[in-house]
């Protein structure tokens, strides 16, 4: 992920209360952007043939098993995986179904060995595959990323060697926030500060 786009919020997900924390910042950023759009699209990248770049799909997975709210839809699961031989064609199809969709993309990412289980909400896009050199269509309004595991050094056999339960309790937490957060937003009498 290029360094342009700066983290809005921060959150490991030992923290007893991550998913509240993330959900309420979440919910900040819908609210600031509510005019913008008229459909709420949750974009959930990666493969579920890689360990560590399954934080997507097990997310979209995760939250299809929700009952969602009107006018959200979740692309991105484990059924459906988004990933980067269709990742184009998932985000055309967006943009030509759905007029002005606010997009939610959601992406695993590495990092630091002390950043590892942090997840970070991005007001902007994700670059997928820019964790393993690869260049393609940044996707998101807003971005929430999952590192899961260390850079630096052979990226894809890392992604490869990473260990799954990390990756599902990220899934877990970020669907958990998306959840409350898409609750407020359609409940705005709901209290959350």
């Amino acid at each position: 992920m290029p360094f342009d786009n700066k983290i809005y919020f921060s959150t490991n997900i030992e923290k007893p209360n991550a998913s509240y924390l993330l959900g309420n910042k979440l919910t900040e950023l819908l609210i600031k952007h509510n005019a913008d759009y008229k459909s709420i699209v949750i974009f959930c990248i990666g493969t579920d043939r890689c360990t560590g770049d399954s934080l997507g799909p097990l997310t979209g997975h995760q939250l299809s098993k929700l009952r969602m709210f009107k006018n959200v839809t979740i692309y991105g699961t484990l059924e459906n995986p988004i990933h980067a031989k269709n990742l184009e064609e998932y985000y055309e199809l967006v943009n030509s179904t759905y007029i002005n969709p606010f997009i939610i993309a959601i992406d695993a990412s590495l990092g630091k060995a002390e950043n590892i289980g942090n997840i970070n909400i991005i007001e902007g896009p994700v670059y997928p595959g820019a964790g393993v050199n690869k260049k393609l269509q940044p996707v998101g309004d807003i971005s929430l990323t999952g590192i899961v595991n260390t850079s630096g050094f052979m990226e894809f056999m890392v992604l490869q060697n990473t260990r799954l339960s990390i990756v599902m309790k990220m899934a877990e937490v970020i669907s958990s926030s998306l959840y409350i957060s898409l609750k407020r937003i359609q409940s705005p009498d709901i209290a959350y500060f």
